[in-house]
């Protein structure tokens, strides 16, 4: 044994020893928020109402409260100065829109209709989170993952110009267009490029501005060292904490639902699970193939998988109401997504070894 191999354990035991109880231990604490979500949705049955009625137009207040205060922390981490080596990079670029805007909505409608066949609007559904590119939870993955955050921050605002021009063509052509070509029954999506912008605005427009500000303003008065070794450190954990309060509010906000109608969520369940695996499986393939280092592998990899599961709920319940299957498909979506996309973290980390020592080293 060399002497690099015989000092590994203790280095990692180090690295862990450094972190957090919130850090070490995140996937049990996801778990438990995922759990008292259900049961509080469970207990207190007035409880969703209640929560679902502070909103501004779709938008539910608490779930935007807890992505802004996600987000927040890991956009002022990134390096703005270093934007332009991303967007030199046009394997990466034209890769994530390959990934996100051709084969990722194709995808979500082969799925739904070979395993949806019986079940129009859950169907529907599925097609409409297919077409919601992520540009929100994505970040905290990749974060986690250690993906490349300038990377993740230009391809998150690159999918929110494209969802701002392009859902309404995109729901257009895969509810209406192609199923007409190929003699399946149509569907209708009625949705405004002005409404898709301003929840970009919010969940995206914000945290960003936020960010930049912070970089910006703390490394002029006080200097990169000590905004990246004191003031990052501090705020880190609001990014985590804020994904642990989105992920209660949206459990309880569905948690009768879903115990109600278990059968239902199981067969939404299988088409995004199936959905998931793919892209990130299929993301992560194509960056090693190209050439991308493991950093923006993987940020390729999770910003392919992702959802921004906030819009295709309001989009749902906005065109087909509350209580539709639309909008329960849409509500599924991030329920499934939250415990897959955390495995994926550790498929992801694991899989640093294929990148060479370098990458399996750091």
């Amino acid at each position: 044994m060399t002497s690099t191999s015989a000092h590994a354990p203790a280095r990692q035991a180090a690295v862990i020893g450094a972190l957090s109880a919130l850090d070490r231990l995140l996937p049990l604490w996801i778990g438990l928020a995922m759990a008292a979500g259900l049961l509080l949705g469970r207990l207190l049955p007035g409880l969703n109402t209640a929560l679902d009625t502070v909103k501004i137009g779709q938008i539910s207040l608490p779930i935007a409260l807890g992505l802004l205060l996600m987000m927040y922390p890991v956009l002022a981490k990134v390096r703005y100065d270093r934007l332009s080596t991303v967007t030199g990079d046009r394997r990466l670029l034209i890769s994530s829109l390959a990934l996100n805007w051709i084969a990722g909505p194709a995808l979500m409608f082969a799925l739904a209709w070979i395993l949806l066949p019986d079940l129009p609007e859950y169907r529907t559904g599925l097609i409409i989170v297919g077409l919601a590119r992520c540009i929100a939870m994505v970040l905290i993955w990749n974060d986690l993952a250690c993906g490349d955050r300038e990377a993740a921050a230009v391809l998150v605002a690159i999918n929110s110009i494209f969802q701002v021009v392009a859902f309404g063509a995109l729901g257009w052509f895969y509810l209406q267009v192609l199923p007409g070509w190929l003699g399946l029954p149509q569907a209708a999506l009625q949705v405004s490029a002005w409404d898709i912008a301003f929840y970009v605005l919010i969940f995206l427009g914000i945290p960003l501005a936020a960010g930049y500000a912070s970089r910006r303003l703390g490394e002029r008065v006080r200097g990169r060292d000590w905004y990246e070794s004191r003031f990052l450190p501090r705020i880190g954990p609001i990014a985590l904490y804020g994904l642990l309060f989105t992920i209660v509010i949206l459990f309880a906000l569905q948690g009768h639902t879903i115990s109600e109608r278990p059968l239902d969520v199981a067969r939404i369940a299988l088409p995004l699970l199936a959905y998931f695996a793919l892209m990130w499986g299929g993301g992560f393939a194509l960056g090693k193939v190209i050439g991308l280092n493991y950093e923006r592998t993987t940020t390729l990899a999770f910003t392919a998988a992702g959802n921004n599961f906030e819009l295709a709920i309001a989009v749902a319940v906005g065109v087909f109401g509350v209580t539709s299957g639309q909008a329960l498909a849409g509500v599924v979506g991030p329920l499934i997504e939250v415990p897959v996309l955390v495995a994926l973290v550790y498929v992801g980390l694991a899989g640093r070894r294929l990148f060479g020592k370098e990458a399996a080293r750091a």
